[in-house]
């Protein structure tokens, strides 16, 4: 455990001193959101409406936007290859890359998303849920885009490919979120759309690194 958090401790420590990464998810994720009421006019109504959707898309796409990278710098100077040789099994090494790669990209998108989300009209009931939807869903978006990460290492226009693969397989975070904070604005019960949303998380948990050790395997041999 205590190699572990030292991993992760020193992913972050890397992220936090370039810094470029994590600023353009969020100044991403704040931009896009911001665009929308010039897109679809200023009715008050129609953002409302639109609003929760419009955030966990712009947050999807922003968790998507640093993936690229998550492996590929460890991988061109050699480090992956020192951490794969090291006391720790290799997936535990791609675990603390996801959870870094969260801490840094995903936790950020949490803290934002409500301010966002009042500017364009979110009903208050809706709130509570956003954030908690968000705090379920965006550790699932790290390990699952952890996955294409994995896949595309080393290829050219890893970027675009992780964008193919991923993409389709971040659908059922966003429909589950997206209908938990529609029953919420409602006065519904939100129970069973978390419940969904958090079987994709401990889905995403074993399987993630998993399988992406296993890709990252293949691309170092």
């Amino acid at each position: 455990m205590r190699r572990f958090l030292v991993l992760v401790g020193r992913d972050l420590h890397l992220a936090l001193r370039a810094g470029t990464d994590a600023a353009v998810a969020v100044m991403f994720f704040v931009i896009t959101v911001m665009l929308f009421p010039f897109g679809v006019g200023p009715e008050p109504n129609i953002l409302a409406r639109i609003a929760a959707g419009v955030v966990w898309v712009a947050a999807l796409l922003a968790a998507l936007l640093s993936l690229e990278r998550l492996f590929a710098n460890d991988y061109e100077d050699g480090a992956l290859d020192l951490l794969a040789l090291g006391g720790l099994p290799l997936e535990a090494v791609v675990t603390a890359k996801m959870l870094a790669h969260w801490i840094v990209t995903g936790v950020p998108l949490i803290l934002a998303a409500p301010v966002l989300a009042m500017m364009l009209g979110l009903p208050s009931g809706g709130y509570g849920t956003l954030a908690l939807t968000l705090l379920i869903g965006t550790p699932a978006l790290s390990l699952i885009g952890g996955v294409g990460a994995a896949l595309t290492l080393g290829a050219r226009r890893g970027g675009v490919l992780i964008s193919l693969l991923i993409l389709p397989l971040f659908v059922p975070v966003l429909i589950f979120a997206i209908a938990a904070i529609d029953a919420a604005v409602m006065g519904l019960p939100v129970g069973p759309h978390l419940a969904r949303l958090g079987m994709v998380l401990a889905l995403a948990v074993p399987v993630g690194p998993i399988a992406a050790a296993a890709a990252v395997r293949q691309a170092l041999e």
